[in-house]
């Protein structure tokens, strides 16, 4: 007979479950204690239950340790696999070298630990941030910017050509035996290379040789939120000259306000409805918080207002039941500006990134002037619309 899987074995003691409950409803309902018959049936289920759950917890445990163990690096290690550059990236060796470097410089690098550290040296001179920086790096870089977490978001190690439905196909009714008329798709390409952006601080000496200071943390969290806050003014706004593309350039047209600073609730609407209904059940809003303010406002023409409270902590504001979300990059209501953006961005906009982060330790550079260290970050990313009608824009008059 087969082994029952983990999933039949939850059914089974979720049916187990049921009649016990069967057998305490009975009783109860007929005011009286189980009969020794019954007592002795309900022990049985219940140790059975209890042998399922046993089952279950250690086969859930097995998957996950073996899951764990299939993504590590010591796994690589033990079937003689060789580790790919990201794994060695991840590894206690490099981690450790990197860490190293960081407090000590390159100087202080000795045998294997010089020669672990080789696995990310760049072209520049630089090397490539450890597993744990890289992720404080890139979780505060979402969080200080907006378009991360709502826009698709790839890794790219050259340029890319993106193909994009410029002219859509049709069909078209016919009679009987007639031809078929000829629609063909049109394509054509949005080219995603990678603008390099950079930042400098300088830390003392005093806290990089004290081992209590969270280096990778502090270096992390205060180059992810510079990074993060460049980023997203350049894919809001940004012209795409050294820079990515802004959304509200990219964007298709949808309404034009009648006023140069206000906005109707009929315009608001006017805007959700603009888009096509296929790219409007996962859009959502982009507005400046002084806009969402005078928006917060607008009632429709029953008396309720637009904006809704979200009806969970973490949730996002709603407009017509799609999300709002706030940032400082976006125009406020001014003359000819892009006051409001409505759509779907993760199909609408695409964020390509060029491999991760790179760091420098810059010895000379503070230390006659006040005995700190430089460290200077960079990466590489681009972003645009790679989709105009997935998007569309309230421009102010």
């Amino acid at each position: 007979m087969a082994e029952q899987t983990t999933t039949e074995l939850k059914q089974l003691r979720a049916k187990l479950i049921n009649e016990m409950r069967t057998i305490i409803n009975l009783s109860d309902t007929e005011s009286r204690p189980m009969s020794s018959e019954e007592t002795q049936t309900y022990d049985r289920m219940e140790s059975d239950v209890d042998g399922f759950t046993q089952t279950i917890d250690r086969r859930e445990k097995q998957t996950k340790a073996e899951n764990m163990l299939a993504d590590s690096p010591v796994e690589a290690r033990v079937s003689n696999r060789k580790l790919t550059k990201s794994e060695r990236l991840d590894t206690d060796e490099y981690r450790h070298a990197f860490d190293k470097y960081m407090r000590y410089g390159s100087t202080a690098l000795i045998g294997d630990e010089a020669r672990s550290l080789t696995e990310g040296t760049n072209s520049q001179g630089g090397f490539l941030t450890e597993t744990i920086l890289e992720k404080n790096l890139v979780t505060t870089l979402a969080d200080a910017n907006i378009m991360r977490s709502i826009c698709s978001v790839i890794m790219t190690s050259s340029d890319r050509d993106i193909p994009v439905e410029s002219t859509v196909g049709t069909a078209a009714w016919a009679a009987e035996s007639a031809a078929t008329t000829e629609s063909d798709s049109v394509f054509s390409s949005i080219s995603l290379s990678a603008h390099k952006m950079s930042t400098l601080m300088k830390i003392s000496e005093e806290l990089l040789f004290d081992s209590v200071f969270d280096l990778n943390t502090y270096v992390g969290t205060n180059f992810g939120r510079r990074m993060g806050e460049l980023e997203e003014a350049s894919m809001i706004a940004g012209d795409g000259s050294s820079k990515p593309s802004g959304a509200t350039v990219g964007a298709s047209a949808g309404v034009t306000a009648a006023s140069a600073t206000a906005i109707t609730s009929n315009e608001v609407l006017d805007l959700l409805y603009s888009l096509k209904r296929q790219y409007r059940r996962n859009a959502s809003f982009l507005f400046n918080d002084s806009t969402i303010k005078a928006i917060r406002q607008l009632k429709d023409s029953n008396g309720q207002y637009l904006w809704q409270p979200a009806l969970s902590a973490g949730d996002p504001d709603t407009i017509g039941g799609r999300p709002v979300y706030a940032s400082y990059d976006m125009p406020a209501a001014t003359t000819g500006l892009v006051a409001g953006l409505f759509g779907d961005f993760k199909m609408g906009y695409l964020i390509a990134d060029r491999g991760a982060t790179s760091f420098q330790r810059l010895n000379e550079l503070y230390a006659a002037a006040s005995g700190a260290v430089g460290f200077r970050a960079y990466r590489r990313v681009d972003g645009k619309v790679v989709l105009a009608e997935a998007i569309k824009k309230l421009t102010m008059a």
